[in-house]
């Protein structure tokens, strides 16, 4: 059994490399193009300059995007934070200062719901886009802004990923903060490969 949660998807690709790992309205992913676009998301990130544990939020409904960066930052050896989409902006205000942020990967639709938000969020210093087209409305953001595709093309710059072990973080899930703020719970590799 793997240790780290992105080692499932790694040992997958080497047995049943053509099996097909995910599926999304008309397109399909084998385990070897799911392992390739994961790591394109990890080298990316590393690119960015991305830390051990530093926090990489991913705020998107479900979609291939979604499951590429949040495998990418455990496989670079980052924290995945992802945001229900169904938060309300007060949620989202706590929740993206509250643990860091560093980058973050979302659609535009929900970038502009973030806008007065972002001027809290002293730590986050990429945002990358799953559209093509940067709003104007987010050229005046401090951060540096990639749409999805520009960000998979860059490359490592020969860093590796960073060494992890089944006790260090690799996910914070915040609650819905129905009373209150959200919470984050903190999780190891280990809670998520014995949740998987």
């Amino acid at each position: 059994m793997p240790d780290l949660i992105h080692q499932f998807i790694v040992h997958s690709a080497q047995v049943t490399p053509d099996a097909p790992a995910l599926l999304f309205k008309e397109q399909s992913f084998s385990y070897a193009q799911l392992q390739y676009e994961v790591d394109a998301a990890a080298n990316a990130l590393l690119g960015l300059g991305i830390a051990p544990g530093e926090r990489v939020a991913v705020y998107l409904p479900k979609q291939p995007e979604t499951v590429f960066s949040l495998f990418g930052a455990a496989t670079a050896g980052a924290c995945f934070v992802p945001i229900n989409p169904l938060l309300k902006p007060r949620q989202l205000a706590h929740i993206l200062p509250h643990c860091n942020v560093r980058v973050l990967i979302t659609s535009v639709p929900r970038l502009e719901t973030l806008l007065p938000t972002l001027a809290t969020c002293t730590d986050l210093h990429t945002i990358i886009l799953v559209e093509e087209q940067i709003p104007k409305s987010a050229r005046a953001l401090p951060q540096k802004l990639l749409s999805y595709a520009e960000f998979c093309r860059l490359p490592s710059g020969g860093k590796m990923p960073h060494r992890r072990i089944d006790t260090d973080m690799t996910a914070i899930l915040y609650t819905s903060g129905s009373t209150g703020n959200p919470k984050g719970v903190v999780l190891s590799h280990r809670n998520m490969v014995a949740g998987a």
